[in-house]
């Protein structure tokens, strides 16, 4: 694939905006294939690819969060550690909504809806990440500091083991 041969998404253009340096990378999705199958396509390291997953809270309040592809979440620590009574993955239809994407195929950059973003901490602590880049088999390798900068999240330790 020739670095211009790549989908234009929302993502793409927030990051153009932004003039982050970051490198496409076009697999062949699988339906439930997760950061399983990307990580394998890819040849990396499956920590090093990030899910960007839609809460939501008791008020149907979204939350965006980046974790590892290796770990979970723990939704009650979360919960705990932003002040919110429960915590829940959306629906595929309702994060579709919030986020402009297609479950599968969301980045945390360009949502239709402004979210709050939480980041594992370690993610950070990374030379480099592979995201969503705004459609199903499609990722961006891009240093964390580009991520941190662009999406200004909040950092969290909220990882648990698979």
């Amino acid at each position: 694939m020739s670095k211009d041969k790549f989908p234009v998404t929302q993502a793409i253009r927030v990051l153009r905006d932004n003039k982050a340096d970051f490198e496409p990378h076009l697999y062949d999705y699988v339906e439930k294939g997760g950061t399983k199958h990307s990580s394998e396509a890819l040849g990396v390291d499956m920590h090093m690819v990030i899910k960007t997953i839609i809460l939501e809270d008791e008020t149907k309040t979204p939350i965006v969060v980046l974790m590892h592809g290796d770990k979970e979440i723990s939704l009650k620590k979360l919960a705990r550690d932003i002040n919110v009574k429960t915590l829940k993955p959306c629906e595929p239809d309702t994060a579709n909504r919030h986020t402009g994407y297609l479950v599968g195929g969301t980045s945390p950059f360009g949502t239709k809806r402004a979210m709050k973003v939480y980041m594992e901490k370690t993610i950070a602590a990374l030379p480099e990440i592979y995201i969503n880049g705004g459609k199903r088999g499609f990722l961006v390798s891009i240093s964390p500091a580009v991520v941190t900068k662009i999406l200004k999240p909040v950092e969290v330790e909220v990882a648990i083991d698979k």
